[in-house]
């Protein structure tokens, strides 16, 4: 650490937590957004809610987890655990609040206006309640489940994310008061329509206008809204299992069961003795509750969004197929790696089709006589008809060789993925779980085929999961390659990874936990002995590795200008004289999700070199996780990407620009995923 490090000290960062919900701020300020079309401003309102879902179920609930094994760490900003949650718990309620306002005072009255309307349960018509009364005894209370709490019967397992009415009876003979919770079972609707489709009511409104049915002989004194959010983390010891997907399925049925809270959402109008018996019996404390003015769970207006009112929403995006890959139905096989053999192919989802890219990489090399063997890694792949999965299966099944590297770790898809490696295994394909304590996050692919001229391997490295539902919604790239140089570094590690082999001395990718991070400062190196002509450029969903960040500081210092564009989580301040007045911070949010890693060191006058793939700069990142960076070496794509850059780093476009205390200010015209697709119609023929 250098003195001007050191005089810094911890006040050089920013706290990693507080820094996630400045960005989750800026989702929701996309729901303030007047100039988005009105749905479009409804679902930036759900997306922040299931964003602060993961948040509780895995940032907070590990803070939980330090305090209870009583660990007594700060952060590198220098804030303890009970800081970090004290400040979570203030800025989580000032952003709730927020997000209350909006839908109640904007969203609401203009959904209103285009005759959507969620309406509470008191001010429907007689007629609206008679016919949700006919709809709660056939379809509703069949499957309600009331449970009493008493002696006999113990507090029960609240499910993760369920929404819950706290119920409070009285037994008029005895003047007993007594406890029940009632579940609203996940089958159900968040919001019950009325058959004017125009009307919808939160169906824990319908539910406790009817709690007399379910509690016979008994008066309902009140009912309270509530939802409990449980630690996400998986509870197995991955270095004592003898089959890690046999571990992980036990893992999840352990995590549905006994859990712990990490957060507990009341409705306001709780009285104080069941906020108090709930926060018992959850083992919570004061930072953990959060009192809501107003509905539970606004994950739930996905389903408005959901709506068939393209009138209201953006204009649907048709993704463009690259020049290079675009040819009639007529192609015979093996016709993509004829376009490889010539060159590299770049690719940037979505407005990049993913299908007439990827897709159609992997099912050519499943059909083509000539492909002797397909490797891939699989991180989030969404539904058993993924076309890449099936593509795999395919292969397998014509006597190919194929290996899937699945990564059954990847948070909140653990079931998913545990069910498409038993299909692919049914299939012939040779199913493996990669390192044990890393997670497999590359995103690679490898082809070896017999081409006249000898063997030949062909490689597909990119930013993005193999996912056809993401690929529409997320803004990846990717590199298409047949150099020699990479297939063999792509081949040693996927020898790495399924069988006994020391970590690859790759000579063109840059590996976690192995060379990536101890390149990457190499990289930053270089350009400080450039001093003024020393350029960084860095387009990456996190920072937050303070050994990365010391390096960009000491870049700063040494008058090499950084450039970054972050969407989520920055720890670095910019703009601190002597520290980091050379640095600038941009954020790009809006319709497509930001997801692609892109490095660029180097000035125009020098030479660049250029990176992309799969590593964000977070310590768990370099070093818990396989990531894999390839270089962009053909000049034609590294123009491309300069332009990608340019258009994300532009002071005058429509994004956020972070200070030196961590606040980020929004400015500009055109946003950056206008511009880009302007660029892709510029591509289309």
């Amino acid at each position: 650490m250098t003195d001007s490090l050191r005089e810094y000290g911890p006040s050089r960062f920013l706290n990693r937590e507080l820094s996630w919900l400045e960005f989750n701020r800026r989702v929701l300020a996309l729901a303030g957004d007047g100039q988005l079309p009105l749905l479009e401003r409804v679902k930036f309102v759900a997306i922040f809610s299931t964003n602060l879902d993961e948040f509780f179920q895995v940032r907070v609930a590990g803070l939980h987890a330090q305090l209870r094994a009583q660990v007594g760490s700060v952060s590198p900003d220098g804030l303890s655990i009970q800081e970090q949650c004290a400040a979570i718990h203030a800025c989580v309620g000032e952003l709730a609040t927020r997000q209350q306002e909006l839908l109640q005072k904007e969203l609401a009255p203009a959904l209103a206006e285009q005759g959507i309307r969620v309406t509470p349960w008191d001010q429907l018509g007689k007629s609206e309640q008679e016919y949700l009364r006919t709809i709660f005894e056939e379809q509703i209370a069949p499957v309600l489940t009331p449970l009493a709490v008493d002696p006999a019967h113990p507090f029960p397992a609240i499910s993760n994310l369920s929404l819950n009415l706290a119920v409070i009876v009285e037994d008029p003979e005895t003047n007993e008061r007594h406890f029940a919770r009632l579940k609203v079972p996940n089958g159900l609707p968040r919001f019950w329509a009325l058959p004017d489709g125009e009307q919808f009511v939160p169906i824990e409104q319908v539910i406790g206008a009817h709690l007399g049915g379910l509690f016979p002989g008994m008066e309902i004194s009140a009912s309270y809204p509530f939802r409990v959010t449980l630690d996400a983390d998986l509870e197995y010891d991955e270095g004592e299992a003898d089959d890690l997907r046999e571990a992980i399925a036990s893992g999840l049925h352990r995590r549905i069961r006994i859990n712990a809270a990490a957060r507990l959402e009341i409705d306001d109008s709780m009285s104080p003795d069941i906020q108090e018996l709930l926060v018992r019996e959850l083992s919570l404390g004061p930072h953990d509750v959060y009192r809501v003015d107003g509905l539970l769970d606004l994950s739930g207006v996905w389903q408005l969004y959901r709506m068939d009112r393209p009138d209201l929403k953006d204009d649907p995006w048709t993704p463009i197929t690259p020049r290079g890959l675009r040819g009639d139905e007529g192609r015979r096989s093996g016709w993509f790696f004829d376009v490889l053999r010539n060159g590299d192919v770049l690719v940037h989802h979505p407005y990049d089709s993913f299908a007439a890219s990827v897709e159609e990489f992997v099912w050519q090399a499943a059909r083509d006589p000539r492909v002797r063997a397909i490797k891939h890694t699989l991180y989030r792949m969404s539904g058993a008809d993924n076309p890449v999965v099936l593509a795999l299966c395919h292969a397998a099944r014509s006597g190919k060789e194929v290996v899937a590297l699945i990564e059954l770790k990847a948070r909140f898809d653990e079931q998913a993925n545990i069910e498409r490696a038993r299909l692919l295994e049914e299939s012939g394909v040779h199913v493996g779980y990669g390192i044990v304590g890393l997670k497999t996050h590359a995103k690679i692919v490898l082809v070896v085929r017999e081409d006249r001229d000898g063997i030949r391997r062909y490689c597909h490295l990119g930013t993005g999961n193999y996912n056809p539902d993401t690929a529409r919604l997320y803004e990846d790239i990717g590199l298409f390659t047949a150099s020699s140089e990479i297939g063999a570094d792509v081949a040693a590690l996927f020898n790495y990874l399924t069988g006994y082999a020391r970590a690859p001395a790759c000579s063109k990718l840059l590996v976690a936990p192995h060379s990536l991070r101890s390149r990457l400062i190499e990289l930053i190196e270089d350009e400080m002995r450039a001093g003024d002509d020393g350029e960084i450029a860095l387009k990456l969903n996190s920072l937050s590795d303070p050994g990365v960040i010391d390096a960009l500081y000491a870049a700063s210092c040494a008058g090499v200008r950084v450039d970054l564009a972050v969407r989520g989580i920055c720890t670095l301040r910019p703009g601190v004289l002597g520290l980091s007045e050379n640095v600038r911070v941009h954020s790009v949010l809006g319709r497509f999700l930001e997801h692609s890693r892109i490095f660029r060191f180097g000035s125009e006058a020098r030479g660049r070199r250029y990176f992309i793939g799969s590593a964000d700069l977070m310590t768990r990142k370099l070093d818990h996780r396989v990531e894999a960076m390839v270089p962009v070496e053909q000049e034609d794509l590294k123009q491309r990407i300069d332009q990608m850059l340019e258009v994300v780093l532009d002071a005058g476009a429509k994004s956020w620009e972070l200070d030196q205390d961590g606040v980020w200010t929004r400015g500009g015209e055109e946003t950056p995923q206008e511009r880009f697709q302007e660029l892709a119609r510029e591509r289309s023929p």
